[in-house]
Order: C-alpha cells, then structure tokens, then sequence
C-alpha cells in the first residue's frame, strides 16, 4: 500500500514549476508575490555549502521530502479514512502508539530505504536501530537518519497540528560495513542536516545543512514545497512561554521561578503562555514571533519526556542556525554525549535571551 502512495507522488516530484506565493520577512508579514525556488531547486543550487558535496546529501533530503508528501496526504484524510485511533500497541518508550504513528513510520522507513541513500535508520517508535542491508548503494552510503515520524500524534484525533522531526549524521564506521551503535550515538554538534515538518494550515518543511534555517511550504495542487520562509531567525526576545504547567509541582525549583517571572507584572511581563502538545508546533510558532519552550525534569518522566536524539539535538541545530538557543537548563544540548538510543533530557529551547533567563533561574536554585 504504501509502495502505492510513494509510485503517486514520485510523478509529482517531476512537476518543478515556479508559481506566485507570498514570501515572508522576519515578522512574519508579506513582502512581495514574485516567482521563487522549488525545494529540489534549493537544495540542488545550496549542496555546494555542504562540506561533504556529492549530491548524495541532497539525494538523501529529497527522499525526505518525498516521505512528508505521502505522510502530508495521509494526515489530511485522517478525519475520512480508518486512520484515526490508537492501534493497540506500545513504543518503545511504553507511549500508545496511533495509526498514523504506524503508518509515517512505515511510510519513512520504506521510502528511505527504497531510494539507497542511507546505511541506517534510528526511529523513536523502534526499540533497535535499523540496518539497511541488501541494497549496493545502501552499503556505502555515508549517512544515518534519526527520526521521530510523527510529533504530537495524540493531537491528531481532535485536528490540532501535528509534525516530522529529522536528523542526519556522517557515519563514523567505515563506509562499506555494517552500521553500529556507534553510528548513531553521536553528540548534536555533529548534525550535518536536521529539519521538520508542519502538517497543520498549511504543510511546512524547514530544514538546515548548518548554513542558515529555510522553510518551505508544500502547494497541494502539484505537490512541491516552495521557499516561503528564506533565512528564518528566532527574534532574541520574546513574550511567549510554552510549557505545560498541568505538571508545575513536579517542576523544579528553578522552572517553577522562571514561571513566575514570565507571569509578574512588570516591564514588558505578563508574558503569555501557549503550549500545543506539540515540539514542531510550540517550537515554530517561537521561531517566527519569539518566544521559549521548555520541557523539564521532574514530571512523569525524572529525566524529562522528550528524546535527545529525535527531538532535541534536531531541534538545538534548528534554534542554533536560526539565531536561538537550547539547553538543558545548565550545558548547550548539542555538546551532550548520548549514551543510549532513546535517552530523554530536559529541553529549554527559543529566544536566546529568553533561554539565558530560564538558565539563570536554574543556577540560582543548584547554588542553593
């Protein structure tokens, strides 16, 4: 079935026309209505920038893309076809898995593997690490692609938007033999791609190869994303905090503070507070107008809920190339060493200054 749906927007990949859309400033307000790149023009005319240019990077985001389509299809139907609902099984990370968590996960692994561009494939919903056998050009690729197929699933039952999360290294095992652990257990600083996707009004994909942060939204008449959002920076200030404070008497000390002096009115404060449930819609919402997300310590998860690997390091990379910043409270997110697959962490992410602030409060309360 899913072989079905990649064979359908495969032809659509060979539509690369230029059309009329708005592009965006850094308010998020239009500046014009001109003709601009497609994403496969864009990552084509930019693999130059990438320190490791043969084409094979870019072969490797344009299955990617490809992916997002089928999954972008898929979660615009779900209100019509039998594609809503938990399917009576548990993640790894003992979460109950929805049907479309199964199907994007199919639907990414699939496509990825079909197209040879990667040697190894790390999935949140998957408890090991994937290995691409069989294929001559998946053998010597040089990449590994971790991924988290579909943020926020729990949403989707009621239509609030939902998201892809993806990240890609460099193998550090030589090319040609069997991916290790080792592959994949690397700190975020040596991302050399990391990106989302947004299937919410409209279907957004932003990406970074460490050269700047571009969005681009998908036309759904043709079925090809188009640079909308060029250059995306997190403005350094912001008057938006995103943190799910149902949990706020198991946050720490440090957090429960900072809270409070996002709610105090003084200055520019109260600030307002905005928390979708979901990474990729919390976390670009801060991106365009400013503003932080944190997930902390101390809910139902001790060490945080989300994953340093799927969610956080791609994240971190994002934030970092957009002008933002991510830690854990106290140390830069991508200059932590993983010691397992699906290893979580409290995530403070957004507006620089806001982040620092966030950090302070934090220092304060260890000082104690």
């Amino acid at each position: 079935m899913i072989f079905m749906y990649l064979e359908q927007f495969q032809t659509f990949e060979m539509i690369e026309n230029w059309v009329f859309i708005p592009i965006f400033d850094k308010q998020n307000t239009v500046m014009a209505t001109n003709s601009h790149q497609t994403l496969g023009e864009f990552i084509i005319e930019n693999q130059e920038d990438f320190i490791y240019s043969t084409g094979e990077l870019s072969r490797l985001l344009s299955s990617i893309k490809l992916a997002t389509k089928v999954v972008n299809y898929k979660v615009n139907k779900a209100g019509l076809v039998n594609i809503l609902g938990e399917f009576g099984n548990e993640n790894v990370q003992g979460e109950k898995q929805q049907k479309l968590d199964v199907f994007a996960n199919d639907t990414f692994i699939e496509t990825l593997s079909q197209r040879e561009v990667v040697c190894g494939i790390a999935s949140e919903e998957n408890e090991d690490f994937i290995e691409i056998k069989g294929a001559e050009h998946s053998k010597n690729s040089k990449y590994v692609v971790l991924i988290d197929p579909l943020d926020g699933s729990s949403n989707i039952d009621v239509n609030v938007s939902v998201g892809t999360i993806f990240s890609i290294y460099h193998r550090v095992t030589e090319t040609g033999t069997p991916v290790t652990l080792e592959d994949f257990l690397q700190p975020g600083n040596k991302q050399v791609a990391a990106g989302y996707v947004i299937y919410g009004t409209s279907t957004m994909l932003v990406y970074t190869t460490g050269n700047g942060v571009n969005g681009f939204t998908l036309n759904p008449g043709i079925g090809t994303f188009y640079l909308s959002h060029p250059n995306l920076r997190i403005p350094e200030n912001g008057n938006i905090y995103s943190v799910n404070e149902g949990n706020y008497v198991k946050f720490p000390q440090g957090v429960k503070n900072y809270i409070k002096y996002c709610q105090a009115d003084e200055g520019d404060r109260p600030y307002t507070s905005r928390y979708i449930g979901s990474l990729c819609s919390d976390f670009h919402r801060n991106m365009l107008k400013g503003g932080i997300y944190i997930y902390p310590s101390g809910t139902n998860n001790p060490y945080g809920k989300l994953r340093l690997l799927y969610e956080c390091n791609p994240m971190a990379f994002i934030a970092e190339q957009a002008g933002g910043k991510a830690s854990d409270g106290f140390q830069r997110i991508m200059d932590i060493e993983p010691t397992e697959l699906h290893q979580r962490i409290p995530f403070f992410c957004g507006s620089k200054n806001m982040v620092e602030k966030a950090e302070e409060f934090m220092r304060r309360e260890e000082l104690k």
